[in-house]
């Protein structure tokens, strides 16, 4: 996918360029969208770049699921190049081009109010303002891992390279930008980061990253709760829970944020106990249903979380599930849905007999029925019960359609 490394421009601080020969990026694989974004602040005389994980997929030759802009327009300029614009954002604007349902985020350059080297050495010193217009390379150098800070150039179709990201991709690392330290203190959010895309990407995690998640992951706990309720379902998906989840114990941010769950995790094998099971029949299913275009509820995927603890115990895991739902202010819709895929066990374990067909008119049923197969795959028992639910519900659809002809 990659040439070598490119050529380092003799200036001081001067970045990696990767030429267009020596890269993979191809601007057919970038969204049309994203193009008409980048291409007319160009026209405009902006300087316009594709950054952070776009840049990164599509080295690696995945499809991004989004595309973002860098760009030294401000906020207000960008809004007058489009008229598609809107400005949102208090602290540090941001301007979101829509094109229908899509929006490109265009964010201008940033920089924190120290300079490069004071951002990397002076982070610890607590949250750093955010709300600084900067340069290219202050903008890469406020990212939280190399490989989400690397630059695509529209004008001269290269990749641009501050901090070290194309060294890293090719070696599949994940390495924090600056003393990890430093940089853990200042957003303890990134310690999720670098599990997510760890197991997104399958890379290892550099060994100062490493030891630095190890020392500070009682930090987790300091940080805002709905970043880490999103954060906790983002790590399902991309189809790698199995593999997130167990560096999550593993690091000891799940006992931070998942108590009750990493305790009986160690308690049943630690790296062998059935948990890790059940994700992987999860993240086969996340897999599926992506490729027809279908997103897994959060909350299938909360009660596949506690399913293995669920057999053990029913009535532990809900009021595990409780625990978690309330820690990290979980949407109740999720909490319920979660709660009745656990119960549905039981009543699915019977053949679908008169009275309790009723069951398949429930809104979450299809749910319920795969979630039902997760756990029955997992745990190796035979599905045939559940193929006469299917068949019920099947009916039942097939039924009320005919009804509303």
């Amino acid at each position: 996918m990659f040439g070598f490394l490119g050529r380092k421009i003799a200036k001081k601080s001067a970045p990696v360029v990767c030429e267009r020969a020596q890269h993979c990026i191809s601007r057919k694989n970038i969204d049309p969208d994203a193009l008409k974004v980048l291409y007319r602040l160009s026209s405009l005389g902006y300087t316009a770049y594709l950054v952070g994980g776009g840049v990164r997929d599509l080295l690696l030759g995945r499809q991004p699921k989004d595309f973002d802009v860098g760009t030294n327009a401000t906020p207000n300029e960008v809004r007058k190049a489009f008229r598609n614009c809107f400005l949102i954002g208090r602290r540090f604007r941001l301007a979101h081009v829509r094109f229908g349902d899509k929006v490109i985020e265009t964010a201008t350059f940033r920089q924190n109010s120290q300079t490069v080297g004071e951002i990397i050495e002076h982070a610890a010193e607590g949250p750093m303002e955010d709300n600084t217009f900067g340069t290219p390379e202050t903008d890469a150098y406020r990212r939280d891992f190399t490989v989400n800070g690397l630059f695509y150039d529209i004008k001269t179709f290269s990749v641009i390279d501050w901090v070290g990201g194309l060294k890293d991709l090719k070696k599949g690392v994940i390495r924090s930008i600056g003393d990890p330290m430093i940089r853990f203190r200042e957003d303890p959010v990134r310690m999720m980061r670098a599990v997510k895309f760890a197991a997104r990407l399958d890379f290892k995690i550099e060994r100062g990253t490493d030891r630095a998640i190890r020392k500070l992951h009682s930090c987790i706990t300091t940080a805002a709760v709905p970043r880490l309720c999103e954060e906790v379902f983002r790590l399902f998906t991309y189809g790698t829970s199995a593999k997130a989840f167990r560096m999550l114990w593993k690091f000891g941010l799940m006992g931070d944020l998942l108590p009750e769950l990493a305790e009986f995790i160690t308690n049943d094998g630690g790296a062998k106990s059935s948990t890790w099971n059940y994700l992987v029949m999860l993240d086969r299913y996340e897999v599926a249903m992506k490729k027809q275009g279908w997103e897994v509820s959060n909350g299938l995927r909360a009660a596949v979380l506690y399913a293995a603890m669920a057999k053990s115990n029913p009535g532990k895991a809900r009021e595990v599930m409780g625990t978690m739902a309330r820690a990290l202010k979980m949407p109740k819709s999720t909490y319920f849905t979660a709660v009745l895929m656990l119960d549905s066990v039981k009543r699915l374990s019977q053949p679908p007999q008169r009275g309790r067909r009723r069951f398949a008119y429930n809104r979450d049923f299809p749910d319920a029925l795969d979630f039902n197969r997760i756990v029955a795959r997992a745990e190796g028992r035979d599905e045939r019960v559940l193929d006469m639910w299917d068949k019920v519900s099947r009916k039942m659809s097939k039924e009320q359609g005919e009804d509303h002809e």
